[in-house]
């Protein structure tokens, strides 16, 4: 294996763009329509890809109706610096307030617009209060 890269499927991806470029930094490096709206965007960040695909354009691939359904996939995203991360899901729904964990990783995971929860997590060292 070389790679592994999630397709989140969702009913519109224009919503969802703001979230992963603007606030996560990532970059659109494809783009397909589907009729009058975006089908299908790889994203990167880095070297880092995600794709976002719609479900018309899922049906359009597949030729039929598709049992993946918006929101069935989440993502746990290692981050260097929590701090810098952090502020950037202000705003967005919270479907796991900021924690450490048990296992010793600082997270937070929140809904993105697309249906799917995205979960940023840290190693680094918890400051003393």
């Amino acid at each position: 294996m070389k790679k592994i890269t999630p397709v989140l499927y969702m009913e519109k991806i224009e919503p969802s763009l703001p979230f992963w470029v603007d606030k996560l930094g990532f970059q659109k490096t494809v783009e397909v329509p589907e009729g009058d709206a975006i089908g299908f965007v790889i994203l990167d960040r880095n070297g880092l890809e995600v794709m976002l695909q719609s479900f018309a354009s899922l049906k359009s691939d597949r030729g039929s109706d598709s049992k993946v359904g918006a929101g069935s996939c989440s993502l746990y995203i290692e981050v260097e610096d929590f701090a810098e991360f952090r502020p950037l899901l202000d705003g967005m729904e919270v479907v796991l307030p900021e924690r450490l964990a048990f296992y010793g990783v600082r997270e937070m995971a929140v809904r993105e617009p697309g249906g799917h929860v995205i979960c940023i997590a840290c190693t680094e060292p918890v400051p003393s209060a």
